[in-house]
C-alpha cells in the first residue's frame, strides 16, 4: 500500500499545479492554538469535547421578542428536530423555560424562551440574575407583522440589558421571511436595521456604542440554522484556533470549503475563512441527515437506540455538477463536512492523512482549555 502523501508535492503524479509545498502536519506545529483569554471567554464558559458541564457555567441564550414572533418555534426546530409544520400546533408561551442544550449535543448551552409579554427590568424581577449570566441575546421580529411595537421593545431591551452586561452578544433576527420576496426581504431588512440603529444613536450619545447583528430567517429553511451557527460562534473562545486549523485543512488537501458541524443539531460550530454559500451549507446539512437516517438504519443493532454515529462514521456523496461531499468524524458529536472537486478526489491518501492530523490537533485543543477551566477551578478561593 502507498504512503499517505503529507503534502501534495510530495505525489508525483499530482500536476503542475503552484502550491506552497507545506503540509497540514508542518503547518500545525508553526501554529499555536490562540490566545485563551479571547475576549468573551469567562464569559462563554468552557466548551470542552464529551465533558458535562454544571449549568451555572454555561453560556446562557435568551431568546425574547413579542409575544407570537416565533421564538419557542425556533427552539424546537432547532435544537428538538421538530417538524415546522408541527409549530403551528405550540401554544404561547407563558412563563420562562429554560432549556439544557447539552444531553446529546456538542453544542453546550442553556437556552431561555420568554414570555413576550413580560417586563424583565420591572422591579419585581431580578435582572441581575436574568441578563448578568447571558452569553447572547437573541431578540425575534416577524417580518411578516407590523414591527414598531417590537422595535421599540428591542431598543428597551438592548439599552437596558447592556447597562446590566455590557459583554452581551445581541443578535436580531428578522423572522418568518419565507413568505416574502427577495426585493421585500431585502428592504426590510433594511428597514429595521436603520430604525434599531438610529433609536440607539439618538436615545443616549453617553453610552457606549452597542453592536446589532441582523439575519433574515425562516424555520422552512436552512436559513434558521445559519443564523444559529454564527450566534453559538461568538461563544466559542477557541473559534479563531477552529477556523485557522481548517484553513490549513482545506488549502493542503485541495477542499474548496468544509464545516465542522454538531451532529444533533447541525449547527456548524465553524468553518474555514471564506465565504458561506447557503446552498453549500444545506447540502453539507442534508447529507448528515442522510448519514444518521443510514446509520439508524444499517448501523444499530436490533433493540439499540442512539445515532448510530461513531467512530467509524464516513460517507462520499458524488454530485452530477463534478462535486465531491465527504463526511467523516472528528468525535461523536462533531462532523467535518467538505465540498471538493471530483478531480481533485484522486488522491485520497493525502485526505485521509491531513484529516487525522487535523483530528488530533481538535483533540488537543479542547483538552488544553479542559485542562486549564480545571486549573481555574483549582485555584479559586475558598470563601
Amino acid at each position: 500500500m502507498a504512503r499517505p502523501y503529507s503534502s501534495i508535492n510530495d505525489d508525483p503524479d499530482y500536476g503542475e499545479e503552484e502550491y506552497d509545498g507545506t503540509s497540514f502536519h508542518q503547518d500545525l506545529n508553526v501554529m499555536g492554538y490562540g490566545d485563551d483569554n479571547v475576549e468573551g471567554g469567562d464569559q462563554a464558559g468552557t466548551w470542552a469535547s464529551g465533558s458535562g458541564m454544571p449549568s451555572d457555567t454555561k453560556p446562557r441564550i435568551l431568546l425574547m421578542g413579542l409575544r407570537r414572533s416565533g421564538k419557542s418555534s425556533i427552539q424546537k426546530v432547532v435544537f428538538h428536530k421538530m417538524s415546522p409544520n408541527e409549530t403551528l400546533l405550540l401554544e404561547s408561551t407563558s412563563k420562562i423555560e429554560k432549556n439544557d442544550i447539552s444531553n446529546s449535543s456538542f453544542v453546550q448551552f442553556q437556552i431561555w424562551d420568554s414570555p413576550g409579554q413580560i417586563d424583565y427590568f420591572d422591579p419585581a424581577f431580578d435582572s441581575e440574575m436574568i441578563f448578568g449570566g447571558c452569553g447572547a441575546l437573541v431578540f425575534v421580529i416577524d417580518a411578516q407583522d407590523d414591527y414598531s411595537e417590537a422595535l421599540n421593545k428591542l431598543h428597551m431591551t438592548v439599552t437596558n440589558a447592556h447597562k446590566v452586561n455590557p459583554n452581551i452578544k445581541f443578535e436580531v433576527f428578522i423572522h418568518k421571511v419565507d413568505g416574502l420576496s427577495d426585493d421585500h426581504k431585502i428592504e426590510c431588512q433594511r428597514d429595521i436595521q436603520q430604525q434599531a440603529m438610529d433609536e440607539l444613536t439618538v436615545s443616549d450619545a453617553n453610552v457606549p456604542a452597542i453592536h446589532l447583528s441582523f439575519y433574515l430567517t425562516s424555520i422552512y429553511d436552512h436559513s434558521i440554522f445559519e443564523a444559529f451557527s454564527k450566534v453559538i460562534q461568538k461563544l466559542i473562545p477557541q473559534l479563531p484556533t477552529l477556523e485557522n486549523l481548517l484553513d490549513i485543512m482545506i488549502s493542503n488537501s485541495r477542499i474548496e470549503k468544509a464545516f465542522l458541524v454538531d451532529v444533533v443539531s447541525k449547527i456548524y460550530v465553524a468553518t474555514d475563512s471564506s465565504p458561506v454559500d447557503m446552498q453549500t451549507y444545506e447540502l453539507c446539512s442534508d447529507m448528515i441527515d442522510v448519514v444518521i437516517d443510514v446509520s439508524c438504519i444499517y448501523g444499530l443493532k436490533e433493540g439499540e437506540e442512539g445515532l448510530g454515529y461513531d467512530q467509524e462514521s464516513q460517507s462520499i456523496i458524488k454530485l452530477n455538477n463534478g462535486m465531491v461531499l465527504y463526511l467523516r468524524e472528528v468525535n461523536r458529536y462533531l462532523a467535518l463536512v467538505c465540498l471538493l472537486r471530483e478531480v481533485n478526489f484522486d488522491k485520497h491518501g493525502l485526505i485521509d492523512y491531513n484529516f487525522q492530523c487535523f483530528k488530533k490537533a481538535i483533540e488537543e485543543v479542547f483538552a488544553r482549555k479542559s485542562h486549564l477551566a480545571k486549573n481555574r477551578k483549582k485555584k479559586k478561593p475558598v470563601a
